[in-house]
């Protein structure tokens, strides 16, 4: 089983950096999108944002959580859980941490849910506040 969901999981974020690459590429908005911890993808905004050299070096990372501050993480988790529940979309108010300036970043945060092959992710779309 862990096989097969680390498959579909590696499937979903091979089709989504082709089939979204132009949202991700010419956004004017952060993005990331999020399978799990390990399998999650963002644009150059929304790892720059954090102070991250690439967008690989935040999709390499173990948990993304780590990035919100510690009294917004489980605002973020209850409203992912929301939307996958639901299959609904929501906004809210976050603040993450900016590893390099050591500062807090405020944003309004839209996550909307999509599918794939039946296996459900989250889309989430980052603005300055």
């Amino acid at each position: 089983m862990m096989d097969d969901s680390k498959e579909i999981h590696e499937e979903i974020l091979h089709w989504v950096s082709k089939e979204f690459k132009e949202i991700l590429d010419g956004s004017e908005q952060a993005i990331y999108i999020y399978v799990c911890d390990r399998h999650k993808l963002c644009n150059k905004r929304f790892s720059s944002m954090l102070g991250y050299n690439s967008q690989k070096e935040w999709e390499m990372k173990d948990e993304a959580l780590s990035d919100v501050k510690d009294e917004d993480q489980e605002l973020l988790v209850s409203a992912y859980r929301k939307v996958m529940e639901n299959k609904i979309g929501s906004s809210i108010n976050i603040s993450w941490k900016n590893k390099k300036k050591g500062n807090f970043v405020k944003t309004n945060v839209i996550l909307v849910p999509l599918s794939y092959k039946g296996e459900l992710f989250a889309l989430h779309f980052i603005t300055k506040i």
